[in-house]
């Protein structure tokens, strides 16, 4: 099912994210696309920190460790920033293939085989008047976001 969105501000995208977290599912894997500063991180720091269940957790970019994982509430998470990767190949060491884990993966584009077996997708992007930001989430099943 898919969903085209308009989200004017910070606390939008966060909010995307609280629902988000509400229909993901153990083994699931989304990708989070769009352009520098689209939102992928703001969105996926949402979505961690609802599904951990702490508003102030610390949530950075795993831009440089490539991947930051979490643990709680019976959850594992991964998420992943493939911007910094080279090869395709790459990707295949970083243990995105965890079964039982919500994997989070920004930069998709790295990697074409592991987005193939993605379960949702978010694509981010920013208006021409650099106001907010519009969303396409699609995920491969009947699950919505609620309203």
């Amino acid at each position: 099912m898919a969903a085209q969105l308009f989200l004017p501000d910070d606390e939008a995208t966060a909010a995307l994210g609280a629902k988000l977290a509400g229909v993901l599912r153990p083994s699931d894997l989304i990708i989070l696309s769009g352009g520098l500063g689209a939102g992928k991180t703001a969105l996926a720091r949402a979505i961690i920190r609802t599904l951990m269940g702490d508003p102030r957790l610390d949530v950075p970019s795993p831009t440089f460790a490539l991947v930051q994982p979490y643990e709680g509430r019976g959850l594992r998470i991964l998420h992943a920033d493939l911007y910094r990767l080279r090869a395709e190949r790459e990707a295949d060491e970083l243990g995105l293939d965890d079964e039982g884990a919500i994997v989070l993966v920004e930069w998709p584009e790295q990697a074409p085989a592991l987005a193939a077996r993605a379960t949702g997708s978010v694509k981010l992007s920013m208006p021409a008047d650099g106001r907010g930001r519009n969303v396409l989430v699609s995920l491969s099943d009947s699950r919505t976001i609620p309203a």
